[in-house]
């Protein structure tokens, strides 16, 4: 006869034995997604070729970081980069017998147990398990989801299963590798390799220990241990992981003595779309990238890829300094013209409706909206209201409180600039300034924006009139008033700048340095406006120009970008290069995806190139050249040479600038043509523009390692037609009928 306590012992073994049987079938269920109730696991494909999001990396043609796309800011480190420290203190921080098990730490896993029934809380997962959950995000992700997918157990044994197939698809080092990849370290960061330079500034090989206990001391909770906000309670984090380290012998307790007591030492880095070589050029290209991605099966925010640049590292940075210096410096004297004035007041615009107009373009003003209706009423008023705020100023950020309506206002007073240099022999942009502060002021004006280009427009109508006129630089006309009729009947007879008239004949490129009005308008009558808008469209001018006479001065908005590809073409014996920005893409494996090139298009002779070399030389080297501060003042002996660009009111000022291997452009003006310098003292293109060119190629010509050229290659040949001093009195002998009429 059974005895009860048998029958209770049996009692035990079946119960056992059935939940035993519960679980496997359980966890057997789960693994097989029966009836799709559990979701799918990831299978062995996926599981060997585990996808994170990876920071796709923009770089210098010299290979030069120049900044990331990135919707997490992650990427990836090799093993080998790793510090032991860091290894060690992730494994006594947080999984102390990784070396022992299989994905699944079994022995703290049931210890959990005992854990909850006392109300302790105690993590169980294993580096294995939180790498299965940070790769495969099975509790979001719908890819994953199943009818009882939320459920807590059904979630813990997808990971333990997918973490034990982790263990048998890879190594070890493999899976801290990955690991430290992946894992979130707080502010935007992902990976140790963002986190080494977002906190440190260093790579991630250089990490020490103390630097390396704070980063896995992250782990356990991103924000609530930020070293960046909350320093006392990361360092006694980082202090905690250093004294795991001693508990597990992978540091002595003197070292820890010496370690506690060290600060944290921060060195922080901000990683954003603010920063980094070249953001209006990298903001530019971004949407080119994407759809590039889209059509190509690639995602540029998630699948690290790296694209090369033709930007120049070394030219980006001079270029980068050329704006920063000149601006600061021209800001100054544009606030002393007008303290305690209203810029645009002169112009007799109504103040409160011409600031509105650009509160309007905000980004507060569109948040407004959104929340209370197409009422600008009620918008203006709440952007009356005085805020705390962050403002640019020419000393650095500012923490101020004021109104929106007074930032608006504010930041109305500064002045602007887009600056873009080529090399005419292959067409790749070289260095790309869209304005003074990336953070600050979005709006790119390289490219995006266009501005009456005024005199730089010339050499447009000058190189129409040799290539297609058979004029030469030595041709002679005459400087008097040259009449047009517009359409509206009214006769229009341009000026010159000084409103004086030599009514003498000087040659074309004494006219073209000294920036003649009337040997433009004398260009303009013998060419005609249509001949010249489908001229300077085969040179590569892209904005719609207006065929009026007035073009002959630059009355039609153009970008600086288009400009300066069209300047390109006399450098570059006729040649003209659609602008290269990006050579090649490659995938995070270094495979490549595509290389890009562009193909020479002949627009001009190489006659008339070179030409207009020796006629833009002119403006440095004649006497009463607009140029000729480059080398007044800026000293620049190399054979260079350009063109000054002044507006109605002063408004925009221009410099094109050539030398034999770059050629470049700026132009500076404030967001509204009202908005500009009382008068022609720095009103005007060669001290709002040329000086930044001039800067710039102080340092391009001083840097040998650069290797630029510093004189023209002009065949000999052409040289010889280049001395109007001997050309006697060649006068043009084309007839212009000087009387009023509409061409």
């Amino acid at each position: 006869m059974i005895s009860f306590k048998d029958k209770k012992i049996k009692f035990l073994w079946v119960g056992f034995w059935s939940f035993a049987l519960f679980i496997a079938l359980f966890i057997f269920s789960i693994s097989i997604n029966l009836f799709d109730l559990f979701g799918k696991i990831p299978s062995l494909e996926i599981l060997e070729n585990p996808k994170s999001d990876l920071s796709s990396e923009v770089y210098t043609e010299d290979n030069v970081l120049m900044g990331k796309y990135f919707k997490y800011n992650r990427s990836n480190a090799d093993y080998s980069d790793l510090p032991v420290d860091l290894v060690n203190a992730l494994i006594a921080t947080e999984d102390v017998r990784f070396y022992r098990h299989s994905g699944v730490d079994f022995k703290g896993t049931f210890a959990i147990f005992l854990y909850a029934v006392t109300m302790q809380k105690r993590g169980s997962s294993t580096l294995s398990q939180q790498l299965a959950k940070n790769l495969f995000q099975m509790r979001q992700s719908k890819e994953y989801q199943g009818p009882l997918s939320k459920f807590m157990p059904v979630v813990k044994f997808k990971e333990i299963i997918t973490a034990i197939r982790l263990e048998r698809a890879y190594t070890k080092k493999e899976i801290l590798n990955m690991y430290l990849n992946t894992v979130e370290f707080g502010n935007g960061t992902y990976g140790i390799t963002s986190a080494a330079k977002k906190y440190f500034n260093k790579k991630t090989s250089k990490l020490n220990t103390e630097e390396a206990a704070l980063l896995i001391g992250l782990l356990k909770g991103p924000s609530v241990y930020d070293p960046i906000r909350k320093e006392e309670k990361a360092l006694k984090r980082r202090n905690t992981v250093l004294g795991q380290m001693v508990k597990y012998n992978y540091l002595s307790k003197d070292q820890f003595e010496k370690l506690k007591l060290k600060p944290l030492a921060l060195d922080i880095t901000y990683e954003n779309q603010n920063t980094g070589l070249a953001p209006y050029f990298r903001d530019y290209i971004e949407d080119y990238l994407v759809n590039w991605c889209d059509e190509h099966g690639y995602n540029l925010y998630a699948d690290g890829l790296k694209i090369y640049t033709t930007i120049n590292s070394k030219l980006q940075t001079y270029a980068e300094d050329a704006v920063s210096n000149h601006m600061k410096a021209l800001q100054k004297e544009f606030f002393a013209e007008w303290k305690g004035k209203t810029p645009w007041a002169t112009n007799k615009v109504d103040d409160k409706k011409f600031v509105e107009r650009f509160a309007k373009r905000s980004e507060r003003y569109r948040v407004l909206k959104a929340e209370l209706g197409d009422n600008p009423d009620e918008i203006f008023k709440e952007m009356n209201k005085k805020v705390k705020m962050k403002i640019y100023t020419l000393n650095g950020t500012k923490d101020t409180t004021m109104s929106p309506m007074d930032s608006v206002r504010y930041y109305l007073h500064f002045l602007h600039t887009g600056m873009v240099s080529m090399d005419p022999h292959n067409g790749q942009v070289k260095a790309w300034v869209g304005d003074v502060n990336f953070r600050y002021f979005k709006y790119d004006h390289v490219k995006r924006g266009a501005r009456q280009p005024g005199s730089t427009f010339k050499p447009l109508l000058y190189a129409y009139a040799i290539e297609e006129k058979g004029l030469t630089p030595c041709s002679k006309v005459l400087d008097t008033q040259v009449p047009f009729t517009m359409p509206d009947g009214k006769v229009w007879i341009p000026k010159n700048s000084n409103n004086n008239y030599s009514n003498d004949y000087m040659t074309l490129r004494r006219g073209m340095a000294r920036s003649v009005n009337t040997i433009a308008a004398y260009l303009m009558k013998l060419s005609g406006p249509d001949s010249i808008v489908a001229f300077a469209k085969r040179l590569g001018i892209t904005s719609q120009l207006e065929a009026v006479p007035t073009l002959a001065l630059g009355t039609s908005d153009v970008s600086v970008f288009d400009m300066t590809q069209a300047y390109c073409a006399f450098v570059n014996n006729g040649y003209r290069f659609e602008p290269l920005m990006v050579t090649r893409i490659e995938d995070k494996y270094g495979n490549v995806l595509e290389q890009f090139r562009n193909i020479p298009q002949q627009v001009i002779s190489s006659e008339t190139a070179a030409s207009m070399i020796y006629m833009l030389k002119g403006s440095a080297e004649e006497d009463g050249g607009t140029a000729r501060d480059l080398v007044r003042k800026f000293n620049i002996t190399s054979e260079v040479g350009g063109k000054t660009g002044t507006t109605q009111n002063s408004a925009d000022g221009w410099f094109m600038g050539i030398s034999p291997d770059l050629v470049s452009g700026v132009w500076v003006g404030a967001d509204d043509k009202n908005i500009h310098f009382p008068d022609m003292k720095f009103g005007q293109g060669a001290r709002m523009a040329l000086p930044i060119w001039g800067l710039y190629m102080q340092k391009v010509f001083a840097d040998k390692n650069l290797g630029v050229k510093t004189k023209f290659e002009i065949p000999e040949p052409l040289k010889t037609s280049f001395d109007c001093e001997s050309a006697g009195d060649e006068v043009d002998s084309t007839i212009v009928d000087l009387t009023p009429s509409f061409d």
